[in-house]
């Protein structure tokens, strides 16, 4: 699985150029962290502290969460004074979320990381590498956290993210003194929204001149794939999803999964509905509607045979019949995680143009699949 993250490499050269200035150099209290695309995170630099606010923690939250990240003997504003703050660049980290990985590894900072629930969904090598050497500890799962060992561990910080406005762990772990950042990015519904949440690790650990170099490239080499299918005219159609406990679930039209069809110049033939959900819908209108459909995506199978073993109906779709179904599920991480899960949010870079090459090989001809597979 190691050719999997080589596509890191693109990052080497600003590595090398920010990853060891951050120390000696003043001017990084200059940096602007310019948030474009990101809705839910907004961050202010000041000379020794930064503000950083998160307003979208879950859907439709009614209540922005503010953070000072101050470094070592920064004078804060009494205005401030209210607000959690958070020492930084942080020396340990607690993450919650596997989408949180990636930004750790490409800042160079996979070893600050000392715990995580469920560790077995992380699919980063050199993060596995550090788990087989008993260096980040298993934490249960998100919403009942092991209290008692995170005490023990005494995390600079944690990173959490909640599903509403109810995570007694996260509350009780506050109340105990160990300092809690929320991190919203899963809300996000644009692609690049999504990746910007990288400068929020960057701001954390005092490397926001390198979170905004990455960002910027993974952001230029998004919008570069789509000059190359601006002019594209023909748009295959595209369906996803598959039954699960007798309801077909998909993608509603205005979804982070949806806007990269049709930014990969698919149409999506649900594109039309509002919402950035799932829609849940019975066999037969999803067969009415797709079953003369160009490609179908879907990551609950392996093979054909297992598609056509599962239901004999999805044998009669016209993407199965000419084979022209992909998954993202069969890449994984040793232990089962699911690559796409844990990457795809950080890089839609590479989404977009595994699309492009499904949909119009012709325009990226010399481009290998990085998420997705055919399945044979």
């Amino acid at each position: 699985m190691s050719t999997l993250y080589k596509p890191f490499t693109i990052f080497l050269v600003a590595l090398l150029i920010f990853g060891c200035k951050n120390a000696e150099e003043s001017s990084e209290s200059k940096i602007k962290n310019e948030i474009k695309h990101a809705k839910g995170l907004y961050i202010i630099t000041k000379e020794n502290y930064s503000i950083v606010e998160v307003s979208t923690p879950w859907p439709n939250a009614n209540k922005k969460y503010s953070y000072i990240l101050k470094k070592k003997n920064a004078v804060i504003p009494a205005e401030f004074n209210n607000l959690p703050q958070i020492q930084v660049p942080v020396k340990n980290i607690v993450l919650t979320s596997t989408t949180h990985i990636p930004s750790l590894e490409m800042l160079g900072e996979e070893k600050k990381l000392i715990g995580f629930p469920n560790l077995k969904y992380i699919s980063s090598e050199k993060v596995r590498t550090l788990i087989d050497a008993g260096k980040v500890k298993e934490l249960g799962s998100n919403q009942t956290l092991n209290t008692e060992v995170l005490i023990d561990l005494q995390p600079d910080i944690i990173m959490g993210y909640g599903l509403d406005n109810n995570n007694p762990t996260l509350d009780n772990l506050e109340k105990n003194g160990l300092k809690i950042i929320l991190n919203g990015d899963w809300n996000e519904q644009s692609p690049l929204g999504k990746a910007e949440w990288i400068k929020l690790f960057g701001v954390l650990f005092c490397k926001e001149k390198q979170a905004n170099a990455i960002f910027n490239t993974i952001e230029k080499d998004y919008n570069e794939t789509l000059k190359l299918v601006k002019n594209t005219k023909l748009k295959p159609t595209v369906f996803s999803g598959s039954i699960y406990e007798d309801k077909w679930y998909l993608p509603q039209g205005e979804s982070w999964g949806a806007q990269f069809i049709t930014n990969a110049k698919g149409n999506y033939l649900w594109s039309d509905t509002k919402g950035t959900g799932s829609l849940s819908l019975s066999f037969e209108k999803v067969y009415i509607k797709a079953k003369e459909a160009d490609f179908w995506f879907m990551d609950q199978y392996n093979s054909l045979a297992e598609i056509s073993e599962a239901n004999q109906h999805y044998t009669e779709f016209k993407a199965f019949k000419t084979k022209n179904i992909y998954s993202f599920g069969t890449k994984k991480g040793k232990t089962g995680g699911v690559i796409y899960y844990e990457l795809a949010p950080n890089r839609p870079d590479l989404v977009l143009k595994d699309l492009v090459k499904i949909f119009h090989p012709e325009l990226v001809p010399n481009y290998e699949l990085f998420f997705f597979e055919k399945l044979k």
